[in-house]
């Protein structure tokens, strides 16, 4: 089974924050609203580490069984998505989520919007066609064109990447090697 995922490598992080302009900008999201956030732990402090996190599409998520009306589902490649006509925005999905990724925002008629999340540029559940309407709901389908995420693909230090889980984690245990290689010539003898 294929299981499609974003990882970002805190050892490469710089939190410039690329990956979020990127997604803002390139699927127009709304002002009040994140599909993805850069967040830094230990700021100014020894081993501080910074990360960029989104929804996470998740091998068994957390969000879809609470979803009452059905409007969350799993691709076959594993990229979670919500159908924002079905959305009645009733935040169980947040409440159910421990990264705490779905995003609502409060309409001027004083309406919650559907649920907002990184899509993996993927367009929407119901995408076949590529419409002006999906792409105004959803964003870019970058996936059905053969192109990265856009977070992933603005990455200048390649700290976030984006594919089949199985293909990062052997990016991940090459990196760790090199890393690991390069603590022992530098350690004192």
């Amino acid at each position: 089974m294929i299981q499609m995922i974003h990882y970002c490598d805190p050892e490469r992080c710089i939190a410039c924050s690329s990956c979020v302009l990127a997604c803002k900008v390139g699927h127009e999201i709304p002002v009040g609203v994140a599909r993805r956030r850069v967040f830094t732990m230990y700021e100014g402090l020894p081993g501080e580490t910074s990360f960029s996190l989104a929804c996470q599409h998740c091998v068994e998520p957390y969000c879809l069984p609470v979803c009452p009306v059905g409007a969350i589902t799993k691709r076959a490649d594993g990229i979670v998505q919500t159908d924002k006509e079905k959305c009645i925005s009733c935040r169980m999905c947040l409440d159910a989520c421990p990264f705490g990724i779905p995003a609502f925002l409060e309409q001027e008629d004083g309406t919650i919007s559907p649920q907002e999340k990184c899509t993996y540029c993927a367009g929407g559940p119901n995408c076949e066609d590529f419409s002006e309407k999906e792409k105004e709901l959803y964003g870019q389908n970058r996936i059905a064109e053969g192109k990265p995420p856009l977070c992933a693909s603005m990455c200048s230090t390649k700290a976030l990447m984006s594919g089949e889980s199985a293909v990062i984690k052997d990016i991940l245990l090459q990196r760790e090697t090199r890393r690991n290689k390069m603590r022992e010539q530098e350690a004192p003898r």
